[in-house]
């Protein structure tokens, strides 16, 4: 009766194993999501309203041809690379145009960045005078006595494709 209870209990002690084994690997796999979600939660309703301010504020300073203004909300990181206001506003002129002048700007929630903690993922959609949309992430870093700096920024078309 033993072995033949043991040959019972093996298979389903091992079919038990691979199912809690099973579960900890798709508990482990859902880890991610549900950092970013606590990432998101993480920031303050003041991070995110001066986060928006920072990117807002840049964009005005390039439709108001202000370069000083604009390369002031760059980290130093960014103004180490460009050296000045005016190379700075040459590169966004000629690598960036649909953030000069957009003819509508809406953005999505600010993300923390895993990674780094003090940094910040912040989506905005752009939407050129020829009707074209654009996503633009924008990464803030926040700097020590003077909050949060832009330190990069990728624009690509809208995968939506959508035009208005």
């Amino acid at each position: 009766m033993s072995s033949s209870s043991a040959s019972f209990v093996e298979p389903l002690a091992g079919a038990m194993t691979r199912r809690r084994l099973g579960f900890v690997a798709m508990a482990c796999a859902m880890l991610p999501a549900a950092a970013a979600a606590a990432g998101a939660a993480a920031l303050s309703e003041a991070d995110k309203r001066d986060i928006r301010q920072v990117v807002e504020a840049q964009l005005t300073a390039f439709a108001q041809d202000h370069a000083g203004r604009a390369y002031s909300y760059a980290s130093p990181e960014i103004q180490a690379q460009f050296g000045d206001a005016n190379n700075f506003m040459a590169m966004v002129r000629s690598g960036y145009p649909m953030v000069i002048r957009p003819a509508a700007v809406s953005f999505f929630q600010p993300r923390l960045e895993e990674r780094t903690p003090e940094s910040v993922k912040q989506l905005v959609r752009l939407r050129d005078h020829e009707g074209r949309l654009w996503i633009a992430t924008y990464l803030l870093q926040r700097q020590a006595g003077a909050g949060w700096r832009i330190s990069g920024c990728v624009v690509a078309p809208d995968s939506d494709g959508s035009s208005t």
